[in-house]
């Protein structure tokens, strides 16, 4: 038997019918290491990345070993329980689940905040065999006796260093505390800090270790470059950069949500198709600036770090940090949007002096220095006939420029002397 094929691994050959009907040729170094030991109900430590085959690497198994347990859930008592931080990836691995098991009789939801609760409740009323959700809102319900988590068998925490970093920690053990303690329990991290090294000793029992971290910490293919620029200069750097007729597809990162809307505002001002995407927005808000992203009716996204992970959103030709993020290792993540796949990539930071202090650390993470990239601005008595030209793409730029060519200046008035 060719030992490198799903069904080799111990799946079913239902699932693997499923994974060949969806194009998983062959299994990834994630999914061979993982999947045998989950299929023994053993716990794992897993360190990789979004993009790695992580999803399907614990939720094939947990899949298999619910449908051969055959027991049909109880009404808001799920079977199995995963945690992620953002409803993006919550709503993501939902729709993995409802995938891969087609064709199994098993039952899934996804609940998390930013929406209505009531259609969440029904479902979780009707019992579900595996629930997907964010801490806050699954907190909520557990408190309104919506759900129980008293008859868990498996519970998976995904992006542990992300749910710690979004403050999570406190809520994270509470739901681990109304889970039975004979559970089997997966931990999933992309870094592995200190915090979520103590949360795995505390969760863990004797757990296989699965390590497909890179290692070279940034992506090979994606040309970093750096554009040192003053706070007051960047919105106009921004706005000539996207011009760049390389520039397809580009995702904005901004350390605040303020400055995400501020920037998209501005945007769309200039006639640049924008969407904004941050925590403050509603669930079907972002939703739309996702899908709106995706189709190419917006072909920027203006996100913070809600969006440097966890979302998978492929054809991103450039990332653009208007700011430096305070952790070096988030710069990692936002520039991991681009050069996706194999394809090219390229990350341009804007940075401003103040911000020389995180371009340090960034560089001593990476191991290299980006190249300075110059971007010219226009002269300031420019600026006029700038703005009304920066809404279109870089060849009606170049069009407008032509045609203003053979136009006579204003002459200055000279100011008279005093006598």
């Amino acid at each position: 038997m060719n030992q490198n094929t799903f069904e080799s691994l111990g799946l079913r050959r239902n699932l693997c019918r499923v994974l060949d009907d969806m194009g998983y040729l062959e299994p990834t170094p994630i999914q061979t290491q993982a999947i045998p030991a989950l299929l023994q109900a053993k716990d794992l430590l897993g360190v990789a990345q979004t993009g790695t085959g992580k999803t399907a690497a614990f939720a094939l198994p947990l899949l298999q070993l619910l449908d051969e347990n055959n027991v049909s859930p109880h009404p808001r008592q799920p079977r199995a329980l995963i945690l992620a931080p953002t409803r993006e990836l919550a709503l993501q691995i939902h729709g993995e689940f409802s995938a891969f098991g087609r064709d199994l009789k098993l039952r899934h939801a996804v609940i998390f905040g930013g929406v209505g609760q009531s259609p969440q409740v029904r479902r979780l009323l009707k019992g579900v065999d595996i629930l997907v959700a964010t801490p806050g809102r699954l907190l909520d319900l557990a408190a309104q006796e919506h759900v129980d988590l008293s008859l868990v068998s498996a519970l998976v925490l995904d992006e542990a260093d992300r749910l710690l970093d979004m403050g999570f920690v406190r809520d994270v053990k509470r739901i681990i505390a109304q889970t039975p303690a004979n559970r089997q329990s997966l931990l999933f991290s992309a870094t592995m800090p200190k915090e979520v090294a103590d949360l795995s000793r505390d969760i863990l029992k004797n757990p296989v270790r699965v390590d497909v971290s890179p290692k070279q910490v940034t992506v090979q293919d994606i040309e970093q470059r750096v554009v040192n620029v003053d706070n007051s200069d960047k919105q106009q750097v921004l706005e000539k950069l996207l011009h760049d007729t390389a520039v397809s597809r580009a995702i904005v990162f901004t350390r605040t949500k303020h400055g995400a809307d501020r920037v998209t505002r501005k945007l769309i001002k200039a006639g640049i198709g924008a969407e904004a995407i941050h925590g403050n927005k509603s669930q079907n808000a972002r939703q739309r600036a996702l899908d709106n992203f995706k189709t190419g009716d917006a072909w920027v996204l203006v996100a913070t770090d809600i969006a440097a992970r966890g979302i998978d959103i492929n054809a991103v030709s450039h990332v653009i940090n208007h700011e430096l993020p305070h952790e070096p290792e988030t710069y990692v993540h936002r520039i991991g949007r681009t050069g996706r796949a194999g394809s090219a990539g390229v990350a341009w930071s804007l940075v401003d002096t103040s911000e020389q202090g995180r371009l340090r650390a960034i560089e001593k993470l990476i191991k290299f220095s980006p190249r300075e990239l110059e971007v010219q601005l226009p002269y300031r008595e420019r600026e006029h006939h700038a703005s009304a030209t920066r809404g279109t793409r870089p060849n009606d730029c170049a069009r407008n420029n032509q045609a203003s060519n053979g136009s006579r200046r204003p002459r200055r008035r000279r100011r008279r002397r005093a006598a």
